[in-house]
C-alpha cells in the first residue's frame, strides 16, 4: 500500500486531492494533509498540487529541498521548460490536471518505485478531472480561481501570467469572466470578494494515520 501525503497551500485544494484519490484507497493510503508546513509522517510520496504555485521556484523548490521523498507535481502547465526544471529540481515527476485519478495513481506508484514518468500530455486549459479549489462553488473554474489566487497575493499582471504560465491576453480574458461571476468591477473588490470567500492561504497539518 502506497503512502502518501498531499501538499498545497489551500486546505480545500488538498482535501479535494483526497477525494480525488479514495476510489483507490485499495492501492494510495493518505495519511497527511499540508498546507504550508512540511510533512511529518513516514511516507512514501508527497503529491504537490500546483495551485497558485505553477513554477518550480521559491517555495516549491524549498518542499523539493527539504523532502526525502519523491515528489510529484500536480500541474496545469506540462511545457517541456516546466518538466526540465522540476527534473533539474530533482521533482519525481510532473503530471497534468487532466489525468484521471486512475492516471495519478499510477504516476505515483511509478514514482515511488523510482520509474520516470515521462513527458506528461498537453491538456486543453479546463477544470481538472477531479479535485476541489477555492470559489469553485461559486462558479468559478480551476483556472480562475488560481487566477484570483495569485492577484490576491498583490501580483501585476504581468507577474500573475509569468506565474500562471499564461499570455497577457488570456490572464485579461480570464479576469473579465472572475468579474462577471462574483459581481464585482474592479481589482480591489474582487480581491476583498476573494478575501471573504476561502482565498487565503492556509497553515494547517492534518495527520490521517497516527
Amino acid at each position: 500500500m502506497l503512502r502518501v501525503a498531499l501538499m498545497n497551500d489551500y486546505e480545500v485544494v488538498v482535501r479535494g486531492l483526497r477525494t480525488m484519490l479514495e476510489s483507490y484507497a485499495d492501492r494510495v493510503h493518505v495519511v497527511e494533509l499540508d498546507s504550508q508546513l512540511p510533512v511529518v509522517s513516514d511516507v512514501d510520496v508527497l503529491l504537490y498540487d500546483a495551485f497558485s504555485r505553477e513554477r518550480v521556484a521559491g517555495p516549491v523548490r524549498e518542499v523539493l529541498d527539504e523532502t526525502n521523498v519523491p515528489v510529484v507535481i500536480f500541474t496545469w502547465h506540462v511545457g517541456r521548460d516546466l518538466v526540465d526544471e522540476a527534473l533539474a529540481l530533482v521533482a519525481a515527476g510532473v503530471v497534468s490536471k487532466s489525468s484521471t485519478a486512475e492516471e495519478l495513481v499510477a504516476a505515483l506508484e511509478q514514482a515511488a518505485a523510482g520509474t520516470p514518468l515521462g513527458m506528461p500530455k498537453p491538456h486543453p486549459d479546463d477544470d481538472p478531472a477531479g479535485g476541489d479549489w477555492p470559489g469553485r462553488s461559486e462558479g468559478l473554474t480551476a483556472r480562475q480561481a488560481e487566477v484570483l489566487a495569485l492577484i490576491v497575493q498583490g501580483l501585476s499582471n504581468d507577474e500573475v501570467a509569468e506565474r500562471a504560465y499564461i499570455t497577457i491576453n488570456s490572464l485579461k480574458s480570464h479576469v473579465r469572466a472572475i468579474y462577471r461571476k462574483i459581481g464585482v468591477e474592479s481589482r480591489s473588490q474582487a480581491v476583498i470578494w476573494a478575501l471573504e470567500h476561502g482565498f487565503t492561504p492556509d497553515r494547517v497539518r492534518t495527520i490521517l494515520d497516527e
